[in-house]
């Protein structure tokens, strides 16, 4: 009775860890088209709002869900609260929350490369920054789709099997 009991949680337990897995996987593309979606809607802000940086970014904050919504409420916070250049408070916010997102470093840097950017030309030169960032994205979250459709299905039948694997190893 108790080889059974164990042999359930240990099914249950990798299960789920592959279930976390895919799970992961599946974030990655949804958080990678809020992430796009927000930029889009800061390049409205600053091109027909001509509304200032820490202002939008509060506005995108009370729009995204999280953790989207935690990064530029941070970084709204930052460029009001304390004496710092945009680039370094884009960059605190990002290193502060981006263990929270399912993102990897591939849109990290895509994201830090925008943040040097960000503040230091006139609008149209920032809309294109903008453009180009967001094309950027656009091959990350086709890759991350592609990913997805691989590994998500895989990653979750691996989970069980190892269970398996573990209980038939063990008795």
């Amino acid at each position: 009775m108790l080889k059974l009991i164990g042999a359930v949680l240990i099914i249950i337990a990798t299960t789920w860890t592959g279930f976390e897995a895919a799970r992961h996987l599946s974030e990655r593309p949804r958080q990678l088209r809020q992430l796009k979606s927000a930029l889009q809607s800061l390049e409205a802000e600053i091109m027909y709002g001509h509304t200032p940086l820490h202002e939008a970014s509060r506005r995108l904050a009370a729009q995204l869900p999280k953790p989207l919504s935690l990064f530029f409420e941070a970084f709204a916070n930052k460029l009001t609260e304390s004496e710092t250049t945009v680039k370094a408070a884009w960059e605190e916010s990002l290193n502060h929350i981006w263990k929270l997102t399912a993102l990897k470093l591939g849109e990290f840097e895509i994201m830090k490369q925008f943040g040097e950017t960000l503040g230091r030309h006139d609008r149209h030169s920032q809309q294109k920054q903008i453009i180009l960032t967001l094309s950027h994205l656009e091959r990350e979250e086709a890759d991350a789709r592609d990913k997805q459709a691989k590994y998500e299905r895989m990653v979750k039948s691996l989970g069980f099997l190892s269970g398996l694997l573990v209980i038939i190893l063990l008795m």
